[in-house]
């Protein structure tokens, strides 16, 4: 690369923050291939392909899974990801006490995930991804994620802090989009980790070393869906990220509405946290009252998806007509399908509307009856982390790491991320529609495989379960072919590779000052939180019951 060409580059992103930003992409695909190979193996057990050898044990298999796949890989893709974008947009570098809380969230996180990792593998932690009690696992397993959450928490300060300072010296002016996007999410992690880190420190690790004899089964389990719902929202945004303020720009189009942008995270903050009971309509010991109200603030979340929707839609058609395309779907024509950095989130964008559709039904109480418990439920979590969000991240790193690194997206590389993103869809629809549909014939989730002494409606299952391993034979490929474009990415050639940051339409309204006003959307989260979980909380503590031993069955 000749000096003027490398100037260039580095006037675009530092690459000293970049090395920050690659650490966590590696941890997080490394996770996802440990978590694929969890996963491959858990499909051909429940099918009855295989036996499992040297002992071990499919909960064991569907612990590690669930962790590192929805944990691990997301956590750390997330926060590379945002701080790359923080990086760009607040100043053009992370400042020194940022960029020093970044290796030390990073630290804190990878030693909780080696240690939580290493409990779950040596078969001391096969408690499932929500560690449910009155199930226990090892103190030791509870303390990693522990501290898996504070290096999260103290990377989250780091992207508070930068904000605080470019707004210290923009007096006035309203902060960048994707910051402002990076924040709103930042916050929610932060607030929704509350509940979690008060199960685990307060409950769990007292329980799990003895210091306790019992756990409130209905507390801990509360005090999970408390973070366990925004968790999915903390996977979503930033993709929600990438479909507002990146993909405008990969397409060649500008962002619809910066303001409409803003007002949807801004809703999604409101209405994310306060909405666990959904996750709980089966749960003896809450008053139908206070399911009641969580559902309807469930509800609520539709609206900025909604929104989303209409916005990015409107991108495509304007973007579309721009450059000469008529009638209502018109713009397909013009679209880059060919560029794996539209064409695996656009997968992503259109999966997300049955996967969607599919929360509806999860979150209301008659058909939620249904469907609890059952494989329908496993499914459409796959249809919305492991295939909306994950083909998203995959579209993101595309470019990612080449505007990072200092290197270029070849074309040969580009092909062979539009064929995993095909191979990923496919391996879904077998996967997903399986478990959907044998859900709906009521085959429970959480089982290894079992005829149930030969009952007649399991020997129907069976044929699902096949196809489920199939699906998840073609994903396994799928996670190999991602892992081999990741390493491969780092070793493209040298180059410049632009960060992709869109720009707003020049006819859309200007973006109101109060979106920007942090102290009021987060005194309106904590009053929704307190109204939502205030007095159901207080009734669990205060009328705790006999409380459980805990229990290894594995």
């Amino acid at each position: 690369m000749k000096k003027g060409q490398l100037e260039l580059f580095e006037n675009k992103f530092d690459l000293k923050d970049g090395k920050l930003v690659v650490a966590h992409i590696i941890v997080a695909f490394l996770a996802l291939l440990i978590g694929g190979i969890a996963g491959l193996l858990q499909t051909l057990v429940k099918s009855g392909t295989v036996k499992l050898p040297y002992g071990i044990g499919y909960y064991e298999l569907l612990t590690a899974h669930g962790v590192l796949m929805a944990i691990v890989f997301t956590t750390y893709f997330i926060i590379g990801f945002l701080y790359s974008g923080i990086s760009y947009t607040l100043g053009g570098k992370l400042l020194p006490i940022v960029h020093r809380m970044g290796w030390l969230g990073f630290a804190f996180m990878t030693v909780g995930t080696a240690l939580g990792v290493a409990m779950v593998l040596t078969g001391k932690a096969s408690v499932l991804y929500t560690f449910y009690a009155p199930m226990k696992a090892s103190p030791y397993f509870y303390i990693g994620l522990a501290l898996l959450v504070v290096g999260s928490w103290i990377s989250g300060w780091g992207i508070f802090y930068q904000l605080k300072y470019w707004k210290k010296t923009h007096q006035g002016k309203i902060s960048p989009l994707f910051a402002f996007m990076a924040v709103i999410t930042f916050l929610m992690w932060q607030i929704a980790t509350i509940g979690v880190a008060a199960e685990v420190l307060i409950q769990l690790i007292p329980w799990s070393f003895g210091w306790v004899e019992t756990i409130n089964v209905m507390l801990s389990r509360t005090l999970f869906w408390y973070f366990g719902h925004p968790l999915v929202y903390f996977w979503l945004m930033p993709a929600y990220m990438c479909w507002y303020v990146i993909i405008p720009k990969i397409i060649g189009g500008k962002i619809y509405s910066d303001a409409l942008a803003r007002l949807s995270f801004v809703l999604l903050l409101l209405f994310s946290i306060p909405v666990g009971f959904h996750h709980q309509l089966m749960e003896p010991g809450i008053s139908s009252f206070w399911k009641y109200l969580q559902v309807v603030l469930t509800f609520m979340v539709v609206v900025p998806s909604l929104m989303t929707a209409f916005s990015l839609f409107a991108t495509f058609e304007l973007n579309g007509r721009a450059k000469g395309a008529t009638g209502l779907f018109g713009w397909i024509k013009v679209m880059p399908w060919k560029d794996v950095r539209f064409f695996a989130p656009f997968l992503g964008m259109l999966i997300f509307i049955p996967a969607g559709a599919g929360g509806l039904i999860n979150a209301s109480n008659q058909m939620n009856a249904v469907v609890h418990n059952t494989l329908w439920v496993t499914g459409h979590f796959h249809l919305t982390v492991a295939t909306s969000v994950a083909l998203t991240f995959f579209g993101i790193t595309y470019w990612l790491l080449p505007a990072v690194t200092g290197r270029v997206l070849t074309k040969r590389m580009n092909k062979l991320g539009i064929i995993q993103a095909i191979i990923w869809c496919a391996g879904m629809f077998f996967m997903s529609g399986a478990m959907h549909l044998v859900g709906l014939f009521g085959s429970p989730r959480r089982t290894a495989f079992t005829t149930y002494e030969g009952n007649a409606d399991a020997a129907g299952w069976m044929p699902y379960y096949v196809f489920m391993a199939i699906g998840g034979t073609v994903l396994f490929i799928g996670v190999l072919l991602m892992v081999y474009n990741v390493f491969a990415l780092l070793r493209a050639p040298k180059g410049v590779t632009e960060y992709p940051i869109g720009e707003a339409m020049e006819q859309a309204e200007a973006t109101p000052a109060y979106l920007d006003r942090w102290s009021v959307w987060i005194s309106l989260s904590v009053a929704l939180i307190l109204i939502a979980y205030t007095v159901p909380l207080m009734d669990m503590i205060m009328h705790p019951g006999v409380g459980s031993k805990g229990f290894v069955t594995w």
